[in-house]
């Protein structure tokens, strides 16, 4: 039997130019204290310790539907860190970091739109 305290065990995204959302999540996922871990070809896996978010190419028909990400942070700090990055990298704010007292009292977020859309959020839960 596998124990986990996790839900999701992995997700993957669809993107239109791997290298280019590649280096979007290089950026924004390091002051996540999370990198590359594996690369298939133009698939890569990115974890802290294992990976458990994927970035590979297109490859059905249509427009992608907007998909919201939210990483943990492991503090406020972090947030604000993955907020430079994904600025730095180019990306739309949806909102600047700041705390979300309708979802409770020590949720402090930033959201970005990346390369293809998504919105993507870097998240703490501890209190100040």
């Amino acid at each position: 039997m596998c124990e986990t305290d996790a839900m999701i065990d992995h997700l993957s995204l669809q993107v239109k130019d791997v290298a280019a959302s590649a280096a979007f999540y290089d950026a924004v996922l390091a002051p996540l204290g999370a990198h590359r871990m594996m690369e298939f070809g133009n698939v890569i896996g990115y974890g802290v310790s294992k990976p458990d978010f994927w970035l590979g190419p297109v490859t059905t028909p249509g427009e992608p539907r907007e998909v919201h990400i939210a990483f943990s942070a492991r503090d406020r700090e972090a947030v604000a860190a993955f907020h430079a990055a994904a600025v730095e990298s180019g990306a739309e704010v949806l909102h600047e970091p700041k705390e979300w007292p309708m979802y409770h009292d020590s949720y402090y977020g930033a959201f970005v739109r990346d390369l293809d859309g998504n919105n993507v959020e870097a998240v703490c839960h501890a209190p100040v």
